[in-house]
């Protein structure tokens, strides 16, 4: 058996090398950290988050300057050297995203749990909601970004011969899962939080590039 399938969900993350800083996907991933934050800046009582899969801090950097308390975890090495490198003051922690966690940090009580673009990288995406479940306090709030799908969008891809070039299914660490409104939305009910609203970032409407997810732990 293989590392990864012995590593469990999260295993390929510690194969995955970082060597830049800044977004991920360029000014893509920039502008999709600005419109996470505008919801996170809009989110009562939140002073306490924890991302996970910060890869190299970028946005876990961006919050802690906004005056927030952030932890990022992420299971690479290199991401989380550099993450360490450029945020001060900021905590990061090496680690897979799994149902020891919650003893690793020593805390469960994080007022948001966020993760940017992971959950589509995730052999088992619902790890990661329990996850989030078992760090969040009681009435906690939970945003994840991931690429948008849908219909209109599907149709497009086909109709412009674009599903290769879209799926990247011979890039190692690609995406693996592809979501929808309804398919993240059942996901993340079925794992006990309540969805309080989706937002859409990029391109036109029902052709958007990316989704944004915003829920809360019952209190």
């Amino acid at each position: 058996m293989s590392k990864r399938a012995r590593g469990g969900v999260s295993a390929i993350y510690e194969e995955f090398s970082w060597n830049t800083e800044g977004p991920a996907n360029g000014l893509s991933g920039e502008r999709l950290a600005d419109a996470t934050i505008a919801l996170i800046r809009e989110l009562a009582g939140v002073r306490k988050v924890c991302d996970l899969g910060c890869g190299n801090g970028y946005l876990a950097g961006r919050l802690a300057g906004l005056g927030y308390q952030v932890t990022g975890v992420d299971a690479s090495q290199s991401g989380i050297a550099l993450a360490q490198g450029n945020n001060r003051g900021v905590r990061f922690l090496q680690s897979t995203i799994g149902p020891d966690l919650a003893g690793k940090l020593g805390e469960t009580d994080y007022d948001l749990i966020v993760s940017s673009d992971v959950i589509e990288h995730l052999y088992r995406p619902g790890e990661l909601l329990e996850v989030a479940y078992s760090l969040a306090k009681p009435g906690g709030q939970l945003v994840i970004t991931t690429p948008y799908h849908g219909y209109l969008k599907n149709l497009a891809l086909s109709l412009f011969d674009k599903w290769d070039a879209h799926f990247t299914a011979l890039s190692d660490g690609a995406h693996i899962k592809f979501f929808s409104v309804e398919t993240l939305s059942t996901l993340v009910t079925s794992h006990d939080f309540k969805i309080e609203q989706f937002r859409f970032f990029g391109r036109f409407p029902y052709l958007w590039k990316n989704m944004i997810c915003h829920a809360r732990k019952p209190a």
